[in-house]
């Protein structure tokens, strides 16, 4: 039976209500950073204005492990600052939390954000000396396994081969030939060739490394498919992955529960987080 991918991957039509979702987002993270008076907000790792940082460092920072969180949007939509919730619930769990943003498509091609993401891991690094955890959702769950399969020796010489050695996904894409056929190609501009050297589900992920896919159980096929495709096919390699289903979220409801410093989600977040931070450097 053929997929509508078109249908699959059309997470706004799936979810009627996503512009009042957004509106939330913005409130929320508004306050967010209105509250965290000690964070640095707009630091930048290269030259265009979306190549930013906004960081948010917990209550012992110097003691702290480090987090990046990477935003979704289809690569191509939404803004870092609508995201800084997403470092509440990891904040008052002791983990500092560096928030990203990335030049968008049409502009730059997906293959360039991957670069501008692993730029931004560098930058932290060099800023800080500590191997870094990135989460992400959607897109951003994307890039965030594309940083844990990066082998960080073969783009710096001064950064630990695992400088990323653990990530955590909510509702990621991590096989993008099916959006070869869906009509926001336009300003992806993938075509399969394209579409498979910037799916991490392709990569030779190196050894040792770790990855959760989560997905909301509300979501579509194709959604749950790429998380659990992922965990599966990286298994079979040397990878640690685990898979879970969210109960009772959609596309964009699955990544509220990082603003709750009591959700599972957070509570996981943060303890992949630290055992980061205890690997020797």
């Amino acid at each position: 039976m053929s997929v509508d991918y078109e249908a699959e991957y059309n997470n706004r039509a799936r979810v009627p209500e996503h512009a009042e979702i957004f509106a939330r987002w913005q409130r929320e993270a508004a306050a967010y950073r209105a509250s965290a008076h000690n964070a640095k907000l707009g630091l930048s790792y290269g030259p265009s204005m979306r190549r930013t940082i906004d960081l948010f460092p917990a209550r012992h920072d110097d003691q702290a492990p480090l987090a990046l969180f990477i935003h979704g949007g289809y690569w191509r939509s939404l803004e870092p600052s609508m995201f800084s919730q997403s470092a509440a619930g990891p904040n008052a769990l002791g983990v500092t939390v560096a928030v990203a943003g990335y030049d968008l498509c049409p502009s730059v091609t997906i293959a360039d954000i991957i670069e501008q993401l692993r730029a931004a891991c560098l930058m932290l690094w060099r800023k800080r000396r500590q191997r870094i955890f990135v989460y992400g959702h959607s897109a951003g769950g994307h890039l965030a396994a594309c940083m844990v399969a990066t082998d960080w020796k073969a783009f710096a010489s001064d950064a630990p081969a695992d400088l990323v050695p653990a990530a955590y996904s909510v509702s990621g894409v991590f096989d993008l030939l099916p959006l070869v056929q869906v009509s926001m190609n336009q300003d992806l501009r993938l075509d399969e060739a394209d579409a498979r050297r910037v799916s991490p589900l392709h990569w030779s992920v190196p050894a040792g490394r770790s990855l959760d896919a989560v997905v909301g159980a509300l979501e579509s096929n194709e959604f749950l498919r790429q998380s659990r495709t992922v965990a599966e096919g990286w298994r079979r390699g040397a990878t640690i992955t685990r898979y879970e289903e969210i109960a009772g979220a959609n596309h964009f409801t699955a990544v509220d529960p990082l603003a709750d410093p009591d959700s599972p989600m957070t509570a996981r977040v943060a303890a992949l987080a630290q055992s980061t931070n205890r690997l020797p450097l």
